[in-house]
């Protein structure tokens, strides 16, 4: 989770535990910074000129001269596999990915363009290009030449433009001739319908040729970012490894750090993210990986953007056979639930549902297996994503009613019973002692729980929490327009900006959501606090929130501002229908003490002995 997100919910939870400590009198009394996530972002269109199809190498590597045939031409083409969706351009230096376009999915500053799905350059695009290919081999030869896919020119005899139709599949080979009659070639297999494309690496004539037994397969130069606010993709950017049944994570958080992870023995997977797409490169078999290496670098682009590079490596060993065949699969598409389950391989731990201070075991399970297949189903039935969050939203003001109630039900009794406690606090207010003594008798005697409605809002954290996480990172809402102003749930929605940043929080430019969740917050802390000296909080509270939430997606905030509107038609009803409490004595209050009982009794008795030992 995020410095930002992190900050919203301290700030939040203080304001909460104040708010609970005012409305629940106690026996006594009836009473950063932030890690800036600017909209504004580097980003790096590709809408200038494309490279030639063919371009001439100038200079050999002295270390590829030593390797390949005399006949062998350092020269780059590239090779297109246009599937169903997906358009992949692939080149002879290296054998390996230049570019892949996915045309479901458009790049921030083309995403309004619904025309040709050929116009390829409005679609996201994965690789850096400008630093290389990316997933290539490298290893180390018995006489002590390093061998890197990434810099040697591979040959290519099939078609150069190749497009699939519905179900087609195809195969391309690209083959490096080395001395001594040593080839080594990569072949992939495209399905037209899948974003996972099979891999063999064949050699030939390299048993007791390669240092160490073993090799690496590596996807280096991470992939790129593609929204608007890269400050905001960066907090979700990372790479991963799935090792010991666990997905190990290494997340760059700080400007110039450089962090790595090793992994020893079994790994089923590497990846490599942004926040919302992947490039996974998953081994056959995972038993016979020797290891794994994770690195990632985090730097500052221009005034405000920063960027996140990671790479992921595995190490296999090599088993000094004439002819040896190693096959991986390559995963390099959206980050989306239901793709990643079909694939299998724990493939959906990469779909991230955000935590709390080490509360992910609650919360994942929550949003994995109960909100997500939920918004996915009203989805099925309603277009919209905007309206799917309505709807959604009531869903889950419906499914808490009952915590919500029993908490406005406590309150109502702790409001009722504020004239007894006054009076006990004017009887006793020389002896602090017996006044909570009899404050506590006073719970007993009408069976109230001081904390009884703190109890069902503490309940109903993991759900908010896990709803948090789930509207700020799937990638359903990317894109997806509402109504009017707000063209895109997964940022926020600006209606205006300030020209300046506001101290402390950093915020910018003005959301119309976050105003209405601040206003409709507004509205329902007056409803639920009478209390005048709650009156400061009344006002606070709504301020605080909407501060906070000006930089948070509009789908996350479309849901708080409609859950506020239901929780305000909730109270209405409850002020007007809900009869008065009347606070009647228990038939036996002495039955069972309850913990805020126990807890006074427990500080009362260890006052008492400090003041014998004064005495």
């Amino acid at each position: 989770m995020d410095r930002q997100t992190t900050l919203a919910f301290v700030l939040i939870g203080i304001v909460l535990m104040v708010w609970l400590y005012i409305t629940a009198p106690s026996p006594t009394d009836v009473q950063q910074q932030k890690k800036t996530t600017d909209t504004t972002a580097v980003t790096e269109k590709e809408i200038g000129k494309q490279k030639p199809l063919v371009q001439q190498t100038e200079e050999k590597d002295s270390t590829i001269l030593k390797v390949l045939p005399e006949s062998s031409s350092a020269e780059e083409s590239f090779v297109i596999v246009e599937t169903k969706i997906a358009r992949y351009e692939l080149s002879t230096k290296g054998g390996n990915f230049q570019k892949v376009f996915l045309k479901n999915f458009n790049n921030w500053y083309s995403h309004h363009k619904k025309g040709d799905e050929d116009d390829y350059k409005n679609h996201v695009q994965l690789i850096n290009y400008s630093r290389g290919g990316s997933y290539d081999f490298a290893l180390v030869t018995e006489d002590g030449i390093a061998l890197n896919s990434s810099e040697l020119f591979f040959e290519y005899s099939g078609n150069y433009s190749n497009k699939l139709r519905e179900k087609d599949s195809l195969t391309l080979d690209f083959t490096l001739k080395l001395k001594n009659g040593k080839s080594i070639i990569k072949r992939f297999l495209f399905r037209s319908d899948s974003y996972e494309i099979e891999n063999e690496i064949i050699f030939n004539g390299f048993n007791d040729y390669v240092s160490n037994n073993s090799f690496d397969i590596i996807w280096n130069n991470g992939i790129r970012f593609v929204e608007h606010n890269s400050v905001d993709e960066a907090n979700y950017s990372n790479s991963s490894a799935y090792s010991g049944g666990e997905q190990v994570i290494i997340d760059a958080s700080t400007v110039g750090e450089k962090i790595t992870k090793d992994f020893r023995g079994r790994v089923d997977w590497v990846a490599v993210r942004n926040k919302y797409f992947a490039a996974v490169v998953l081994p056959e078999n995972p038993n016979n990986v020797e290891g794994a290496y994770l690195e990632g670098n985090r730097y500052a682009v221009g005034k405000d953007g920063v960027k996140e590079i990671y790479e992921a490596r595995l190490t296999l060993p090599f088993k000094n056979q004439i002819q040896e065949t190693h096959k991986f699969s390559v995963y390099i598409g959206p980050v989306d639930y239901k793709q990643l389950e079909l694939l299998g391989r724990n493939l959906i731990a990469l779909v991230d549902f955000g935590s709390f201070f080490g509360l992910k075991f609650i919360v994942r399970p929550i949003a994995e297996y109960i909100l997500l297949p939920l918004f996915q189903f009203l989805h099925m039935f309603i277009p919209n994503y905007g309206f799917v969050i309505i709807v959604f939203s009531l869903i889950i003001k419906l499914a808490v009613y009952p915590l919500t109630k029993q908490s406005y039900q406590s309150m109502k009794k702790m409001q009722a019973l504020q004239p007894k406690i006054a009076e006990l606090k004017e009887k006793y207010k020389e002896d602090p002692q017996k006044l909570n003594s009899e404050t506590m008798k006073l719970y007993s005697t009408y069976g109230i729980n001081p904390a009884g409605g703190c109890l069902p809002i503490l309940l109903q954290m993991p759900i908010f929490i896990a709803l948090w996480g789930m509207f700020q990172s799937v990638i359903e809402l990317r894109q997806q327009p509402f109504v009017w102003w707000i063209k895109d749930l997964s940022t926020p929605d600006v209606i205006y900006d300030l020209g300046f940043k506001l101290p402390l929080f950093g915020v910018q430019q003005i959301s119309g959501l976050a105003l209405l969740m601040g206003i409709t917050t507004f509205f329902q802390q007056k409803m639920t606090m009478k209390d005048p000296s709650q009156k400061m909080l009344v006002y606070l509270m709504p301020i605080m929130l909407t501060i906070l939430f000006m930089t948070f997606p509009s789908g996350l905030n479309l849901y708080y501002f409609m859950f506020n509107v239901f929780s305000i038609a909730q109270q209405y009803y409850i002020n007007k229908a809900g009869k008065d409490v009347e606070l009647v004595p228990v038939a036996n209050p002495n039955k069972k003490k309850g913990f805020m009982a126990r807890l006074m009794e427990a500080a009362e008795q260890q006052t008492k002995q400090q003041q014998k030992k004064k005495k």
